[in-house]
């Protein structure tokens, strides 16, 4: 393979790491605010442990324009906002930054469908021992919901690959970016099959870790 110059394994491993950092990080921030969000959604709901429509259906709007707009419109309309949290617009850091955001709407409502699926009749009995909606959030729905919260984490970054590899549309760093520059624009198809290669070998490992991880978790 006259094309795998030691160079072009050095571009393809700082490439490979670079779409690690990007998902990994938004993965983090995105459960980190989407959980919140999921849980803020599921108790304001009508019939839920605290109704209230006034913060229920802002939220939900918010959530559902985040989740209506392409991800390559969105990475390019918030720009002054990544240039802001990240000092650039280019790069894997923030790339990062529309990421996380896109993720994060995503997640939250996977995660509020997840918490749906907890039987009533638990939190009902919940409610009967006196536990405070604190207490029945921490220590009854979110464990209860916990299978189907990694299951739509595990679909949230699968979906994450394919977002960091169109972040390298506009110079988001990571494989996508390493295909376009040499696979599309220099004619090296060797160079975007690898990319391929790579990110259906990412995805697929990923994909059977969250799968065994529901499994494990779902037989306590």
């Amino acid at each position: 393979m006259s094309w795998l110059t030691p160079t072009m394994q050095e571009l393809l491993l700082e490439a490979f790491w670079e779409t690690l950092i990007m998902v990994g990080a938004s993965t983090v921030i995105s459960v980190a605010i989407g959980l919140p969000l999921a849980l803020l959604l599921y108790v304001t709901a009508p019939g839920g442990l605290s109704p209230n429509g006034w913060i229920n259906r802002p939220v939900g709007l918010l959530v559902n324009a985040l989740r209506s707009t392409p991800f390559i419109i969105l990475m390019v309309a918030i720009i002054p906002f990544t240039r802001l949290v990240a000092g650039t617009s280019i790069g894997t850091t923030a790339a990062i930054v529309p990421l996380a955001l896109a993720a994060t709407a995503f997640l939250a409502r996977l995660f509020e469908n997840a918490l749906r699926e907890v039987e009533p009749g638990v939190i009902e009995a919940a409610r009967a021992m006196g536990a405070t909606r604190l207490q029945i959030v921490t220590k009854v729905l979110v464990p209860e919901a916990l299978p189907g919260l990694i299951a739509a984490t595990t679909v949230a970054v699968v979906s994450l690959m394919s977002f960091s590899a169109m972040a390298g549309a506009i110079g988001g760093g990571g494989l996508g970016d390493l295909g376009i520059r040499f696979g599309y624009q220099r004619f090296m198809p060797e160079v975007m099959a690898t990319v391929v290669i790579l990110l259906i070998l990412l995805v697929q490992g990923l994909q059977s870790f969250g799968d065994w991880l529901v499994r494990r978790l779902s037989h306590r």
